[in-house]
């Protein structure tokens, strides 16, 4: 009798243990955004089509070729010119930036979001349990998350973690970090920093591969507040409900698409190859197929399986759509979505692809034109238009995506947990958005630089980079 109720009672505290370990997780896997502030420079820093062409003819290693390739890029870029750019850009020091203006351009990023984060949300940072940050070209001794720590006297047990070489992707990462963190801990308060080093990193040379971060980069950075204290949903503004990541590194092709390495002229610079949009759009595929299976309705997913098992009938494997959005109504699913404000062509597949219409690409394209393609920082962005427009409603679901160096792609679904209305950063000129025309003055101004007969032409570059040197 002992060993039948023994062989009875061992497997039902073993399933009382899992099923107790499952709930505690479940509690725990809470991630509320308490709050985020956006990183906006002073206005001395903005970046006009006068002040980016003066820069762009300092590079002495171009010619007229490379000179018409970035005005082609720039003015198709869909950024505007009120942009900003690090400060030694401006002073003429791009290519011959100093240890101390890399973290200058940090720190001015990184304290001023965090000073108004905690002012905002009245939380100390000695509060803090978890500090995440992220900045993929620029990784100094000690890091910038002890940067942060020393600054703001933070306490001896902080659970800290730098990373690096992530890419635009970086700031979802940090977040999956910061709630798989919130599974093993209770009632904590976790910062995540995401921003990008461009200071130091001006390409020099004249490979067309390189070049493109030249053209499209900008400063910008963001501070956001997590918890998992239950007692303070009230006061949260987004839940995360699921995450998913896709690494494609196993691939060459996609390893190789996007890195930083130097050109044949010894020029360090970040390479983005013909293969990136082939790349991406399979990554995006992988990515989706984990993720909208957890969030779209049952009923989506069965009229999507049942309208492609009839339109592929008869038609070989070879042939079958291979992209899970193709075809799928994501707005069964979503009622925003936050697109990485990359570039107008990106935006614009983006629209294509995943069947979104001229209002769900505003916020993306509003914010490509106002701040450019901020890289890692870029989302939150979009979400600040979202925001300062009133469109988060409370119950609203938003999808979110990015991209990032490795290969990766990540995505989440975030909750609105009450109606949102802060402006933020966009407070002083919502008003003129959305924009009737996203056109910039590049073109306009120097056009000429694309007439045939320049090609007969001999141009004295010298004489024309001191002309704009004024």
């Amino acid at each position: 009798m002992d060993t039948l109720l023994a062989i009875f009672l061992v497997p039902l505290f073993c399933s009382i243990i899992c099923l107790c370990n499952f709930l505690f997780r479940h509690r725990n896997s809470i991630c509320y955004m308490l709050a985020y502030e956006c990183y906006k420079p002073s206005d001395d820093r903005k970046l006009g089509a006068d002040s980016c062409v003066k820069i762009i003819l300092r590079n002495k290693n171009l010619h007229l070729e490379e000179y018409r390739h970035m005005l082609k890029t720039i003015t198709s870029s869909g950024l505007g010119e009120e942009t900003y750019c690090p400060s030694n850009f401006l002073t003429g020091r791009e290519e011959c930036s100093t240890l101390d203006d890399a973290v200058s351009e940090m720190d001015d990023i990184l304290f001023s979001t965090l000073d108004k984060l905690f002012e905002k949300t009245g939380v100390s940072p000695f509060e803090i349990d978890v500090l995440v940050v992220n900045v993929s070209l620029f990784s100094p001794m000690p890091s910038l998350s002890s940067r942060i720590v020393n600054k703001y006297k933070m306490r001896n047990d902080i659970k800290s973690f730098n990373l690096s070489g992530m890419g635009c992707s970086g700031s979802l990462v940090a977040i999956d970090l910061v709630q798989r963190v919130f599974e093993k801990y209770q009632n904590k308060y976790a910062i995540v920093v995401s921003t990008e080093s461009l200071g130091p990193n001006w390409y020099c040379g004249r490979d067309k591969a390189m070049m493109l971060a030249n053209c499209l980069y900008r400063s910008g950075g963001c501070s956001m507040l997590f918890t998992n204290r239950s007692g303070l949903k009230n006061k949260a503004i987004l839940r995360l409900k699921s995450l998913a990541r896709t690494h494609r590194g196993s691939s060459d092709e996609a390893y190789l698409c996007s890195i930083q390495e130097d050109d044949e002229n010894g020029y360090r610079g970040f390479r983005l190859t013909k293969n990136l949009p082939r790349v991406a759009a399979k990554a995006l595929t992988m990515n989706l197929k984990v993720l909208l299976r957890r969030v779209l309705p049952v009923s989506e997913l069965l009229r999507y399986v049942i309208v492609v098992a009839a339109s592929n009938r008869g038609r070989s494997s070879s042939k079958v759509a291979s992209s899970l959005a193709h075809g799928l109504n994501l707005k069964a699913g979503f009622d925003h979505f936050c697109i990485p404000p990359i570039s107008s062509d990106v935006v614009d597949a983006f629209g294509k692809g995943m069947g979104l219409n001229d209002c769900d690409l505003e916020p993306t394209r509003m914010t490509l034109y106002r701040f450019g393609n901020t890289s890692v920082g870029g989302l939150w962005y979009v979400l600040g238009y979202m925001e300062a427009k009133k469109r988060l409603k409370k119950g609203n679901r938003i999808l979110m995506i990015s991209f990032g160096a490795g290969y990766e792609c990540n995505s989440c679904m975030w909750e609105v947990m009450r109606d949102l209305d802060d402006a933020n950063v966009w407070e002083d000129c919502i008003e003129r958005y959305p924009s009737k025309t996203l056109t910039n003055s590049f073109m306009e101004k120097y056009s000429w630089i694309n007439d045939p007969y320049l090609d007969f032409v001999r141009i004295d570059m010298e004489a024309l980079r001191a002309e704009f040197s004024l």
